[in-house]
């Protein structure tokens, strides 16, 4: 039987719509779907963002928190110390020229400790500071204290890093430096900062008396935690190693 040329027509506008109509639909479930991905998206950078910005305010209150905590032992345990040596030999000098001229010198040894101080003070003064600097700055002090004997060795040209980045490695670091102090009894800390095609490398390590790594590892270490977690914030790679009786090494990598 002859199908009807009319009919024919019909059905072919119908198949054409109908799959013209599946096409918008698929479309659209895709857009739909896009769009809800890329807000998703959206979302989750601002949100990381937030806590980048509260991460580095928080790090910001810590450096200045554990600044004022070492002024205050430089007063007490440096510069009280010295200006009380001062006051003895001023007082046990009497007219001898060679017991004066020590005093003197201990009283300017005070005030130049002071004036380094004063710096430390400024709240602008380690935003002011590149990275090296500071941690040049930090290690003087463990030698200006006696804590241990410190080594800074800088390699290569430094490339420009992100301040608020320099300012969560420069945490990092401090945070291992004050776990040395407090807990290794080690007498060397050296640290090494290497800046070769791009990337920066810094290779931090005390001769103290070490830990159990994957003990303190479970037992979920607060200042191990907060060493990685702000290593993995700026996408730095971070590695601690540690063996009783032999140091605590850390191994920060990071690339911008």
């Amino acid at each position: 039987m002859q199908q009807n040329p009319e009919n024919s027509t019909l059905l072919l506008i119908l198949v054409t719509i109908t799959i013209v109509l599946l096409l918008l639909i698929v479309v659209a479930v895709l857009f739909s779907v896009f769009m809800k991905r890329k807000n998703t998206l959206v979302i989750e950078q601002q949100e990381a963002q937030k806590r980048f910005e509260q991460e580095i305010a928080e790090t910001q209150i810590e450096i200045r928190e554990e600044t004022l905590r070492n002024i205050s032992w430089e007063l007490h345990d440096n510069i009280g110390q010295l200006l009380t040596l001062a006051k003895i030999q001023t007082q046990n000098a009497g007219s001898n020229q060679k017991d004066l001229d020590e005093a003197a010198a201990t009283i300017g040894k005070g005030l130049k400790e002071i004036r380094t101080l004063s710096k430390l003070i400024n709240p602008e003064a380690l935003k002011n500071m590149s990275l090296t600097e500071a941690l040049e700055m930090e290690l003087e002090r463990f030698n200006r204290m006696a804590y241990l004997k410190p080594e800074l060795n800088v390699t290569g040209v430094p490339f420009y890093i992100d301040k608020k980045v320099e300012t969560i490695i420069f945490r990092v670091l401090q945070e291992f430096f004050t776990n040395t102090i407090k807990h290794s009894k080690a007498s060397r800390l050296d640290v090494n900062v290497i800046y070769k095609n791009e990337i920066l490398t810094i290779d931090a390590k005390d001769n103290g008396v070490g830990f159990d790594y994957a003990f303190a590892k479970a037992k979920n270490g607060i200042g191990l935690s907060n060493i990685e977690s702000r290593a993995k914030l700026i996408g730095a790679t971070i590695t601690i190693s540690s063996e009783e009786g032999i140091g605590t090494q850390i191994h920060l990598i990071y690339k911008p």
